[in-house]
């Protein structure tokens, strides 16, 4: 790590002192939220950081390196999305560990990949749980952003729908859910493909 970097993580570090919000740290414990180090800072305190320091790329490879949540909150917010490529995103995903921080890296980076939509289908088809909510959670900000699946697209997706809402995991269940609704708001014909398909389940 150079030594600008190096600086500017240390700075970093100590900055979340000073923001450190313990109620919400608490409660996010008591909900299972669980980080080695989390100081509960606000997302829009980050979000103002993250404007300070601007997209770079080495400071976020850093940054999400920690087992901190506020350092991977930001790592997400500052990683440049052109130069994401397939291989740190796994290298990313072996450190994903919360439902927060699924979303936040698919709501604050994941989406404006190139290669997004085949990220999300490949990742709902996962035997990994988090890789599944995060790949629900991307597909849901794609078909907000109007993006299309093509036939292939559309049976896969709702198929593992099936399998998942027929599963067990809540907050899995939850996200394939809202992907639902996503996918359903691209138009009627995509309306009447999911309830055709998710019938039975008395969902829509």
């Amino acid at each position: 790590m150079d030594e600008q970097i190096h600086e500017k993580l240390k700075e970093i570090k100590q900055s979340f002192r000073l923001l450190m919000n313990g109620v919400a740290s608490q409660s996010m414990r008591q909900k299972g939220v669980s980080y080695k180090i989390n100081w509960g800072v606000p997302l829009p305190e980050l979000q103002k950081m993250a404007a300070e320091y601007g997209k770079d790329y080495g400071l976020a490879v850093e940054l999400w390196k920690e087992d901190i949540r506020e350092c991977q909150v930001l790592a997400t917010l500052i990683m440049p999305a052109e130069k994401m490529d397939a291989e740190l995103v796994d290298v990313w995903m072996e450190r994903l560990r919360t439902q927060e921080m699924a979303e936040l890296l698919a709501f604050n980076l994941l989406q404006y990949l190139d290669f997004a939509p085949s990220l999300a289908y490949r990742w709902i088809a996962s035997a990994s749980a988090i890789r599944q909510l995060c790949g629900y959670q991307l597909l849901a900000r794609l078909f907000a952003r109007k993006l299309e699946p093509n036939e292939r697209g559309v049976n896969e997706f709702l198929d593992q729908v099936r399998t998942t809402l027929e599963g067990r995991d809540l907050p899995l269940k939850h996200a394939a859910y809202n992907c639902v609704l996503s996918f359903c708001g691209l138009g009627a014909d995509y309306e009447a493909v999911a309830r055709k398909a998710l019938a039975g389940m008395d969902l829509l």
